[in-house]
């Protein structure tokens, strides 16, 4: 059976070469689409096995409408073709449930087989798209603080003491130290002064 496809971009020209290239055997282009809207009522009324989805296009954002096709069209796998390969647009293609993601100067074997391999639920990713998520992968953990933690830094860089830290906030001061170990470390500095330069270097907390 060929691999039913619809493709979605919103360049005429763009689509037309695509169906170029799979006008051959083991594919057939069952539906074409320049915007979202559009793109989602060709998938229900076609069921397509892959759409081959630019991410930039007119109204509905390429993640909504991923979110959109794999919630609508559970059988259809989204194979994302584009031009954009940085963090904003990766992570939440992959995110929303994309099989895969390519660039469009992806040779058109290497994108014939890619369809096929996306129709069979296998992950596809051009070489950049793979790095952009493995570097993303290694970064260090991005450590935010509390609600909590950050009314307690906030009142200690007013200058105020544990004790009135702790009466303020009806706790005790060993709660108020405890909160204040926990934003040393997620700071990764040593004592409270550096926390409250540390939390306004970050933007965590603003000048009054």
């Amino acid at each position: 059976m060929p691999v039913r496809l619809i493709i979605v971009d919103d360049h005429p020209v763009v689509r037309d070469g695509l169906r170029g290239i799979f006008e051959t055997d083991g594919f057939e282009v069952v539906g074409e689409a320049a915007d979202g809207a559009e793109a989602l009522a060709v998938a229900l009324r076609t069921g397509p096995d892959v759409v081959l989805l630019d991410l930039r296009m007119p109204g509905t954002s390429g993640a909504e409408l991923i979110r959109r096709l794999r919630g609508q069209c559970p059988g259809t796998h989204v194979l994302v073709l584009t031009t954009f390969g940085d963090d904003a647009d990766v992570v939440p293609a992959i995110e929303e449930g994309a099989t895969g993601y390519l660039l469009k100067d992806t040779p058109r074997a290497e994108l014939r087989q890619a369809v096929l391999a996306a129709a069979r639920g296998e992950t596809v990713l051009s070489p950049a798209v793979a790095g952009v998520l493995t570097r993303r992968a290694h970064a260090p953990e991005q450590r935010t603080l509390s609600p909590r933690e950050l009314e307690v830094l906030g009142l200690i860089a007013r200058g105020a003491t544990n004790r009135e830290v702790a009466r303020r906030l009806f706790v005790t001061e060993a709660t108020v130290k405890t909160h204040l170990l926990h934003v040393f470390a997620k700071l990764e500095v040593k004592d409270r002064a550096a926390a409250v330069a540390a939390a306004y270097d970050r933007g965590l907390l603003k000048p009054a």
